[in-house]
């Protein structure tokens, strides 16, 4: 057994501990103080380390953490990793932390509490092994991923500056694979006004805001190009004020998943021209929205970083794979920097945002741990 990984084996107990510690904290995007709670044991652990933890301050969301080895240094990796979780408070004391067989399961705890540890641990396995890669890192945990990164994206993109090489850890996916590309994310809203009219007395007199939303509905589903990644998708709707009134408002939320940012582009224009057609005369729509989370697309560079996991996992007896996505994550923001990126670096895990069927490969979480590690130190040495 490699000596790194032989090393993170024997941390197992401590890893898991942490783990738990973490995933029965509650701490929801929304929620600021579970969010600085996990945020606070990350930093007393990495200032334990001997490494610069810089804080960033949130009124409204969690705080965001930037670590390096000291102030000044100039690391050419940047790891991205995010505290916060879909689930409300009173979630972790629902279902806690639990372990059944070789699986860990409880809220957040693949998405992405277990890859909390397997950065930690990872620097820790390097620097108590004599390497000096851990120097080579520079980290961020961010508090708002779940809901956009809207405070945290000019962080991520501030650090990415410079750096030859991006290592996200959302989950590992099954067959050992990791991502190399994922889709952008969008939400538009259509708001429709119309005039409302007694539906018995005198219909015609209205103009129903909901049958012009039908029309558009119909219009935004048939954009739908599943073979090309582009999927248009109108989730909530909502309008009227009684069934014996001519609807005078109504309104939609559309969510919408690019391969690319040509397609997001072109979507963008079509939905745009969709929510101007007029149907039924005297309505007005009102379109908002955008495509706020770009594609993570292969950039120059991103088949070498590839091609090193894949040669340090074979060293490790284990054959990497890759897949694309449909989740949106902040590889995003350093793909769009032009930073060669590979996502899913974290421990094995599925069923991300599942109430009860997330869950860590317990089995896999000391090898993923060493690849990450072990990149580390592999990027690094290319570097010198």
């Amino acid at each position: 057994m490699d000596q790194i990984e032989s090393y993170l084996e024997s941390k197992m107990p401590e890893m898991n501990s942490l783990l738990k510690e973490l995933v029965n904290i509650d701490s929801g995007s929304y929620y600021k103080e579970g969010v600085d709670k996990v945020g606070n044991i990350i930093r007393r652990k990495f200032e334990e380390l001997g490494m610069y933890v810089k804080v960033h301050r949130e009124t409204e969301y969690g705080n965001h953490l930037e670590i390096k080895c000291d102030k000044e240094c100039e690391p050419k990796i940047i790891i991205i990793a995010h505290m916060d979780t879909v689930f409300g408070v009173g979630e972790a004391e629902k279902r806690p932390f639990k372990i059944i067989g070789d699986k860990a399961y409880g809220p957040g705890v693949s998405d992405e509490k277990a890859s909390h540890v397997a950065v930690l641990y990872a620097l820790k396995a390097l620097k108590e092994n004599g390497s000096d890669a851990y120097k080579n890192v520079h980290l961020i945990f961010n508090s708002d991923e779940e809901i956009g990164s809207r405070t945290s994206k000019a962080i991520i993109k501030e650090a990415a500056e410079g750096k030859d090489f991006s290592l996200v850890v959302e989950s590992g996916r099954p067959n050992d694979a990791v991502v190399t590309e994922r889709k952008g994310v969008g939400r538009f809203i259509f708001d429709v006004k119309g005039r409302s009219a007694h539906a018995g007395v005198e219909p015609e007199r209205g103009r129903s805001a909901i049958v012009e939303l039908a029309h558009k509905v119909i219009s935004l589903q048939n954009l739908n190009d599943y073979e090309q990644g582009l999927s248009v998708n109108v989730g909530l709707i909502d309008g009227g004020i009684s069934s014996n009134t001519v609807a005078p408002e109504a309104k939609a939320q559309v969510d919408v998943r690019v391969k690319n940012m040509k397609q997001a582009k072109e979507i963008t224009a079509k939905i745009t021209e969709i929510a101007h057609d007029e149907h039924i005369k005297g309505t007005e729509t009102e379109i908002s929205g955008r495509i706020g989370r770009p594609p993570m697309e292969k950039v120059e560079g991103a088949e070498t970083l590839l091609n090193t996991i894949k040669a340090v996992g074979k060293e490790l007896g284990m054959s990497i794979t890759e897949v694309s996505t449909g989740g949106g994550s902040d590889a995003a923001y350093t793909t769009t920097e032009g930073v060669p990126t590979v996502d899913g670096m974290g421990p094995l895990g599925e069923f991300s945002h599942s109430e009860k069927d997330e869950y860590v490969d317990l089995k896999s979480f000391p090898k993923r741990t060493a690849l990450l590690a072990k990149t580390i130190e592999r990027l690094s040495s290319h570097l010198h």
